[in-house]
């Protein structure tokens, strides 16, 4: 078996997985989920989504899980694996650091009296 490529977690990847994490979902539910996730800041196009899904897939982070004719038309489903959970995880504790850490530049008062306004150190130091 072939190694995988490193996958590289965006904002929309992570929002599908989090969307994928309580139960299996087809692709118009998973627009709504990351729609409602993101309280309406991230709206999915369908392109959008399926190519996210599958880079998810090929890093063996969501799998298949069924199909249905609803309507006529396909549904085809689709939920997270256990290493998409614990990806979904590390992401979600690697973001709340990163909140903790812009939390206490900000309040930090700056040079000219105010708040930090600039946090260079939340990047390893590139400002």
């Amino acid at each position: 078996m072939g190694t995988r490529p490193p996958f590289r977690m965006t904002e929309q990847a992570y929002l599908v997985l989090l969307a994928l994490t309580p139960e299996p979902l087809h692709g118009y539910a998973v627009i709504t989920a990351v729609k409602e996730l993101s309280a309406g800041r991230t709206v999915l196009a369908a392109a959008t989504l399926y190519g996210n899904l599958d880079r998810l897939v090929a890093a063996g982070m969501v799998e298949a899980a069924g199909e249905s004719v609803v309507d006529g038309r396909l549904r085809r489903y689709y939920r997270v694996t256990d290493d998409g959970r614990r990806a979904a995880d590390e992401e979600t504790e690697r973001l709340a650091a990163l909140a903790a850490r812009a939390r206490a530049t900000l309040a930090r008062p700056s040079a000219r009296g105010g708040r930090t306004a600039i946090a260079g150190g939340l990047a390893g130091g590139v400002a």
